[in-house]
């Protein structure tokens, strides 16, 4: 059986592609190329779906969530919330697996950061 190797990439619709495309770069530090590619560091990833009625995701209206490995969870933390961002006060522990913390876009996608144990 074929299977997939991994992710290729994440495509978000928005009313300003280019002003949502910088913030991903000048607030979470993407280094993308002129084409959007960008090789992220090695590491798991997860795949997990969610009851239709979670709030975890954000807004109902939203069907997914994008999650960013991160190094220091604080120190990114810190960094969104000097540039304006809109960072959640909430930061989740979970034994063994690692903290979390979560900023919504200037579009309103809400987005997981996952500093891992």
């Amino acid at each position: 059986m074929e299977h997939v190797r991994g992710i290729g990439g994440y495509f978000l619709r928005a009313a300003d592609p280019r002003a949502l495309t910088a913030w991903y770069r000048d607030c979470l530090g993407l280094d993308l190329d002129g084409q959007g590619l960008w090789h992220p560091e090695a590491g798991p990833t997860v795949f997990a779906a969610f009851a239709s009625d979670t709030d975890h995701l954000g807004a109902r209206d939203r069907r997914t969530m994008l999650n960013f490995r991160v190094r220091d969870l604080d120190a990114m933390l810190a960094q969104l919330r000097a540039a304006g961002a809109d960072v959640s006060d909430d930061v989740q522990d979970l034994a063994g697996v690692g903290r979390f913390g979560w900023v919504t876009d200037p579009e309103g996608n809400r987005v997981e950061l996952w500093q891992p144990a």
